[in-house]
């Protein structure tokens, strides 16, 4: 009896592993099988059904079907190329990349745009040179745009001799594109580092988009630290104009990005906040990574959301220093300049 029992769970365990597979190889074709929608989820349903037919009620070589349809979805699939050369929306519709001279590098195609609207704007792509040495610091600004277990990380390094300069590592979209989160698993986005104005890349969040906060923290990184960390992302910068690169929900995203873009005997370890990342300034709290002003979390980061400030400073010629001022992780002076 008990025999039996354990042969019948074994054999429903080895058909829902198949279904599972099955349903990955569903949503391949789902998402990026190159048809006309409505055809392409067809398909995609077609699929299921009849591989998950074969899988689980098939006998002998019937049986074998599902697996060699799968087979040959994941092989098409990893044949799909990312590009940098697409009909992209135009907050995305130029790369970003860096030249090195010495203690000087320039950045092309960095985003300044000038708001009206979420959408409409009067796009500015600059051209600007930093220079390395005058690196003082690193801020975080973490983005909510609606559930508290996603957010959006914002890295601004801070010069003493220029204004900020960001990178938010995001989904670069198409024309007629919105963002999935379960697309974003397949092979619908490709990675983009966009490279801005910080009063673009965190205004057209707190004044423009509606329901989005914005929490800023100063990282405690000393000034040889903070440069490490801006030529990890120069190097990823010029690595993705060389060779595009997909996003993926999962393992090339906005957080895991930033840490796997660093020497792996310099990373952390891992943390499961790293993947829901709306804990990610928590777990910097706790790793002592940000400054905290002597506040327990919860206070910290109640006193750190910017939303109010950024809207009363808006076109403000120092939008940089007003963000800052009553924020705890800048209550010295000197770091809210």
């Amino acid at each position: 009896m008990f025999s039996k029992f354990l042969r019948s769970a074994g054999r429903f365990l080895v058909c829902l592993i198949g279904v599972v597979v099955i349903l990955w190889a569903m949503g391949a074709l789902w998402f990026d099988l190159p048809l006309d929608p409505l055809f392409r989820k067809i398909v995609a349903v077609l699929f299921f059904a009849v591989a998950v037919f074969f899988w689980c009620f098939g006998k002998g070589r019937i049986r074998l079907a599902a697996p060699a349809l799968t087979v040959l979805v994941a092989v098409w699939w990893f044949t799909l190329k990312p590009s940098n050369t697409r009909d992209w929306i135009s907050d995305v519709g130029e790369t970003a990349w860096a030249d090195l001279n010495g203690d000087e590098i320039t950045f092309h195609n960095v985003r300044n745009f000038d708001y009206r609207t979420e959408a409409d704007y009067t796009p500015h792509w600059d051209t600007r040179t930093v220079r390395l040495s005058k690196i003082t610091g690193v801020d975080m600004a973490i983005n909510y745009w609606g559930s508290p277990y996603m957010a959006h990380p914002i890295v601004s390094f801070q010069f003493s001799d220029a204004p900020p300069l960001c990178f938010s590592i995001e989904t670069r979209k198409e024309k007629g594109e919105s963002y999935s989160a379960i697309g974003g698993i397949y092979r619908q986005y490709e990675l983009i580092y966009v490279v801005a104005d910080e009063r673009d890349v965190i205004r057209v969040r707190t004044n423009y988009r509606k329901g989005e906060d914005i929490y800023l923290y100063r990282m405690k990184l000393s000034a040889k630290q903070a440069r490490g960390r801006f030529m990890d992302y120069v190097k990823s910068l010029n690595e993705l104009k060389d060779k595009a690169k997909w996003y993926n929900a999962v393992t090339d995203n906005c957080t895991t990005s930033i840490r796997t873009q660093q020497d792996k005997k310099k990373r952390r370890p891992w943390d499961w906040r790293i993947l829901v990342n709306g804990f990610g300034d928590e777990m910097l709290y706790e790793n002592g990574s940000i400054e905290t002003g002597g506040l327990p979390f919860p206070e910290l980061k109640k006193r750190s959301l910017i939303n109010e400030a950024a809207k009363a400073a808006d076109a403000a010629p120092d939008f940089t220093r007003l963000i800052r001022l009553n924020v705890p992780s800048f209550s010295d002076p000197t770091l809210a300049r």
